[in-house]
C-alpha cells in the first residue's frame, strides 16, 4: 500500500526509495523528503541522476499536468537536503550514546559485531581505511554481520555533528537509538550512486583467499 511509481522510469518502489515533490504557491517544484507537505505530488526514484533527469526532461510539468519552475539546481537541493538531514541523525546519535569515535574504537565495535555501519572522512588515509576494513572483512567471515562502510562527508562536516575535532572514522551502533542515522546514511548513500566499497567487500567476504589475512 505504500508504494509508489517514479515519474521518470515508471517503476514501483516503497517510499523510503523514492522522493517526493510537491508545487509550492510559486509554482516552484518543491522536494518534501519528509512526505509531509499537504498537496498533491509526485514521486522520482532517489537518486540524483533521476532527479535531474526529471528536471531536463519536463517530467514533472506532466506529472503536474500544468506549467511549474523547476528549480535551476533542484538536484543539488535535494543533495543538501539529504546531507543535513544525515549529520543532523548522526548529532542525534551521538547525544543517545550510539557512535563510537576514532580508529581504535571503530575497529573494537567493528569485530565485536556491535557497528551497524562504518563511516570514514573523505580524508582518511588509505591505511587507516583499509585496516578497518580488515576488521569488517574478519567480522563477516566469522559468521558475523556484513557490515557497510561510507565515505559522506568531510573531516570538518562529521566533527561538526559529532562536536568532536579531527573526526576521521566513526561507527553508528547497531541499536534502535542508532537507526534514524543509518536509516539516513543508508538514503545519502544511495543518492549519490552508492558505495562500491560495499560491492568490494561482498566480494571479498564470498571467498576466501583473503580470509587468513584478515583474521590476523
Amino acid at each position: 500500500m505504500n508504494d509508489r511509481t517514479c515519474i521518470v522510469t515508471r517503476k514501483t518502489a516503497e517510499t523510503d526509495e523514492l522522493i517526493r515533490f510537491v508545487v509550492g504557491p510559486d509554482s516552484a517544484v518543491v522536494p518534501d523528503l519528509k512526505r509531509s507537505l499537504p498537496g498533491r505530488g509526485c514521486w522520482v526514484s532517489a537518486d540524483r541522476a533521476t532527479v535531474d533527469k526529471a528536471s531536463a526532461k519536463g517530467h514533472f510539468a506532466r506529472a503536474f499536468k500544468k506549467q511549474v519552475i523547476v528549480p535551476p539546481e533542484l538536484g543539488a537541493m535535494v543533495e543538501g537536503l539529504f546531507v543535513r538531514s544525515a549529520l543532523g541523525a548522526l548529532g542525534l546519535a551521538r547525544k543517545a550514546g550510539v557512535v563510537a569515535l576514532g580508529a581504535a574504537k571503530v575497529d573494537s565495535v567493528v569485530r565485536s559485531g556491535k557497528a551497524a555501519l562504518v563511516l570514514h572522512a573523505f580524508e582518511a588515509s588509505e591505511d587507516g581505511v583499509r585496516k578497518i576494513t580488515q576488521a569488517r572483512r574478519a567480522t563477516a567471515h566469522l559468521g558475523g554481520p556484513a557490515i557497510p562502510a561510507y565515505k559522506l562527508f568531510a573531516e570538518a562536516d562529521l566533527g561538526l555533528a559529532l562536536g568532536g575535532t579531527n573526526v576521521i572514522h566513526a561507527a553508528v551502533l547497531a541499536s534502535d537509538a542508532g537507526k534514524a542515522a543509518v536509516k539516513r546514511m543508508v538514503a545519502l548513500d544511495r543518492y549519490r550512486g552508492g558505495s562500491p566499497d560495499d560491492l568490494a567487500m561482498i566480494a571479498a567476504v564470498a571467498g576466501d583467499d583473503d580470509a587468513a589475512e584478515d583474521m590476523e
